[in-house]
């Protein structure tokens, strides 16, 4: 599939910024010091801060390192890039995450909005968080993850709205999404939400998942790979354990 200028979505990707760790706990040190002084100048600059932040195994040491930043968290305004439509008291909510391992001490402070919402379907959520999230959108920091399928967010391959989600100029911010292997229906942000972001951090641990990215920026057809070239300038990429920077520089286009 090629961008609507004609050229293959890996060709378009800017050069992402690698940071390469030995370990997790050292990963989540440097992500949380680097969000925690983005947070601070962006309340500096306008006054409030909005952080969109991913679920799933991977952010949870890093939540934690980012929840002790001495910053003013009353004036972060914290949410989703995507969630499962669970209850906030379900184990595979996202929000959940947050709770435990963000929103605490200091941190609590911060605004928490949420994408679930309880008595409503996702598509009736959507047009609803669309509208409730028009005067705060763009982010101003955004952490990413990425699945072993090339996923992020919730942008799924094969998801019944994907080829909305991903359209670089399309005009909905909030999409549902239902994907085969997926237990749960989605909510997510979409393409143009996501490359909007002022700051974009793409977090990813273990060699497979690096592997999946090589891949993937070689390739351009995965989520992660359409959402990466709809942004105009690099991501900050967090990869651990150690990954040769040389190695990941022979991946193809568009990757440092």
């Amino acid at each position: 599939m090629s961008t609507d200028r004609g050229k293959p979505a890996a060709a378009r990707i800017p050069p992402p910024h690698l940071h390469t760790f030995a370990d997790a706990a050292e990963l989540a040190r440097a992500l949380a010091g680097r969000v925690a002084a983005e947070l601070a100048a962006a309340i500096d600059a306008r006054g409030r801060a909005l952080l969109a932040l991913s679920g799933g195994r991977t952010p949870a040491r890093f939540l934690a390192e980012l929840s002790k930043a001495p910053i003013g968290w009353g004036a972060v305004d914290v949410t989703l890039a995507d969630e499962r439509w669970v209850p906030p008291d379900d184990e595979r909510s996202n929000e959940r995450l947050l709770r435990r391992h963000l929103l605490v001490g200091a941190a609590a402070a911060a605004r928490f909005v949420p994408l679930w919402r309880a008595g409503h379907a996702p598509e009736s959520a959507a047009a609803a968080l669309e509208r409730e999230f028009a005067a705060r959108l763009p982010f101003d920091v955004l952490v990413l993850g990425m699945g072993d399928d090339g996923h992020t967010a919730s942008l799924f391959p094969g998801g019944d709205h994907l080829e909305s989600a991903l359209a670089p100029h399309g005009a909905r911010r909030l999409l549902p999404m239902r994907a085969p292997g997926v237990p749960e229906a989605r909510i997510s942000f979409t393409l143009p939400a996501l490359a909007a972001a002022r700051s974009l951090h793409l977090h990813i641990e273990g060699e497979a998942r690096q592997a999946v990215l090589r891949d993937a920026l070689r390739d351009g057809e995965l989520p992660i790979a359409r959402v990466l070239a709809a942004r105009d300038r690099p991501v900050e990429l967090w990869a651990c354990p150690l990954e040769d920077p040389a190695r990941l520089s022979k991946a193809g286009p568009g990757v440092a």
